[in-house]
């Protein structure tokens, strides 16, 4: 197990390359370190209630929808959900399927006054594979990382 003070370094490193505005960018695998090193930190999967009932949950993960299916509306409530469930002192990691939603999520939470927040990039199922496929490049799953099926 890492060190979480060169975990969240790295993290911020990767945010800084890429001008993203909350504390940090995290790997699937660092994002799992954290969980184990700090019990406060929080994990927020944002999927929709359809991909973690089909594609499956990470135990013990805070789940809000950013979005809703059928159609990927917007959650009107996302904040509010967000600021009953997770206290703005904890840190706190958003993660989505692959990392693009998770980043906005990461964005409003920032803006709402969260202190410490990150996205995890490559998300649950990673990125495609050359047969545009997910789950076998990288991300939560792949890394063989805690997930259950519903």
């Amino acid at each position: 197990m890492g060190n979480i003070s060169a975990i969240l370094e790295q993290a911020r490193q990767r945010s800084n390359q890429t001008n993203a505005p909350y504390s940090g960018a995290l790997l699937p695998g660092e994002a799992y370190q954290i969980l184990q090193l700090a019990p406060g930190a929080k994990l927020v999967d944002i999927r929709s209630k359809a991909e973690l009932d089909f594609v499956g949950r990470i135990p013990n993960a805070v789940e809000i929808e950013w979005a809703t299916y059928p159609g990927m509306k917007p959650n009107p409530h996302f904040l509010a959900s967000l600021e009953q469930q997770v206290d703005k002192e904890s840190l706190v990691m958003f993660i989505c399927r692959s990392g693009a939603r998770s980043h906005n999520a990461a964005v409003v939470a920032e803006q709402a006054g969260y202190n410490e927040v990150y996205n995890i990039v490559e998300g649950f199922e990673g990125d495609k594979d050359i047969k545009e496929q997910r789950n076998k490049v990288n991300g939560w799953r792949a890394k063989g990382l805690p997930w259950v099926q519903s």
